[in-house]
């Protein structure tokens, strides 16, 4: 089964990093984002990766193709310029496929329909982490039987909750949890997916796809109670680069 990662925003609110890079290519832990996503999938058995990218999409490219050498033990023979790898690598297969600078989530999607193929496909974005079972996901959205699945997860705050009547707080309380979800990310979708989506760059995913599929009761919640969180901003990569420093690996499936 195929696995589509959205890598191609602009990242304009984590400016301080995105100006050289595309924000999925942000280090945690000494390793870009995208990779500790692909490594949880991978944890699961999917392998079978699709790249929508877009902005300094030659970033994630270069990061691939020179994978093998730069970041593993190998042998050079000088004579005919070969190399040995001298330990195991990840076996992934990536699709890496070219979706424009300014096209939106759901027209990204669309561009990969004929590397999709008639098959259910899971997505997600390249800007959050999450331990999240993409196998319990799977099944879940099979039981449900519906064309969509996503992730529902807790929105959370931290900020000061008020109360107000006439003008006048009657209540402060700080609040961890909203209640309802939010959208999570972490998808699993049928072929008629494609069927929601505009043949054309601005069609938001989030926007008119997820819509009309909640109107058609077609779009089934998996609740995630486990890690995840969003990767928005500068301060969002400081503070998991944080965790990871006190060895809080808490999106780690593997």
């Amino acid at each position: 089964m195929k696995v589509v990662i959205l890598c191609g925003g602009k990242g304009l609110r984590m400016y301080e990093l995105t100006e050289d890079m595309p924000k999925p290519m942000a280090l945690v832990c000494g390793k870009p984002m995208l990779w500790h996503i692909m490594k949880n999938y991978k944890h699961f058995g999917f392998n079978d990766f699709i790249l929508l990218l877009g902005y300094k999409g030659e970033k994630i490219k270069s990061y691939f193709v020179d994978y093998a050498w730069k970041y593993h033990n190998f042998r050079l023979d000088s004579k005919n310029g070969s190399i040995e790898l001298l330990e195991n690598q990840e076996d992934w297969k990536i699709t890496f496929l070219d979706t424009g600078l300014d096209t939106m989530t759901g027209s990204r999607i669309k561009r990969a329909k004929d590397y999709i193929g008639n098959e259910t496909f899971m997505a997600t974005y390249g800007d959050g982490l999450s331990n999240v079972d993409a196998n319990e996901l799977l099944a879940y959205h099979k039981r449900m039987g519906k064309i969509a699945t996503v992730t529902g997860v807790k929105k959370k705050t931290q900020y000061g909750i008020l109360t107000v009547e006439d003008g006048i707080a009657r209540s402060f309380a700080e609040k961890e949890n909203f209640d309802g979800l939010i959208n999570g990310g972490f998808f699993v979708f049928e072929p008629k997916i494609f069927d929601y989506i505009k043949d054309d760059t601005t069609c938001v995913l989030e926007q008119e796809p997820l819509r009309n599929l909640a109107s058609d009761r077609q779009l089934a919640v998996y609740y995630h109670e486990g890690y995840w969180t969003a990767c928005d901003t500068y301060s969002d990569i400081l503070r998991i680069n944080k965790e990871c420093r006190n060895h809080q690996y808490l999106w780690k499936a593997w």
